[in-house]
């Protein structure tokens, strides 16, 4: 499973030119925890190697973070106007709700996206937490 992790986490860090730092040891995240994201309920815990806060112009990968959802929290549908999110789920089991309303059960090792104009929303509907990697990419 990890080896699907770092597997993408390359890929998408080759699309990028090279920040100044190349590498991310866990003790060295960000922390940026948010409540009632997107609407959503509860708090959503942050670990992240860069926000979109920090990141320059002209990097296509403007966000990469380790998330946890705690049981019952979430996060609200929200519309990505010009980017794309990523969520790689690590662990525990969620509910994705995608653009149409669709909802898919989610667990540990599936993907979801939300490209330009999509809308989508996560919340945690197991009981345990809910662990996934978040990319967020814009041309």
């Amino acid at each position: 499973m990890k080896k699907v992790f770092l597997f993408a986490l390359a890929a998408l860090l080759v699309a990028s030119p090279a920040l100044a730092q190349q590498v991310y040891t866990k003790d060295s995240l960000k922390t940026w925890d948010r409540e009632k994201t997107a609407g959503g309920e509860g708090t959503l815990y942050g670990k992240y190697s860069f926000t979109r806060h920090d990141n320059t112009d002209g990097l296509a990968i403007k966000e990469i973070g380790w998330m946890t959802l705690q049981p019952g929290a979430s996060i609200g549908m929200h519309t990505h106007k010009d980017n794309e999110d990523v969520y790689v789920i690590v662990s525990g089991e969620g509910t994705f709700t995608d653009s149409d309303g669709k909802k898919t059960v989610v667990h540990d090792g599936d993907i979801t996206i939300a490209r330009p104009g999509d809308s989508h929303a996560l919340a945690n509907t197991g009981k345990t937490p809910l662990v996934f990697l978040n990319f967020i990419g814009k041309k």
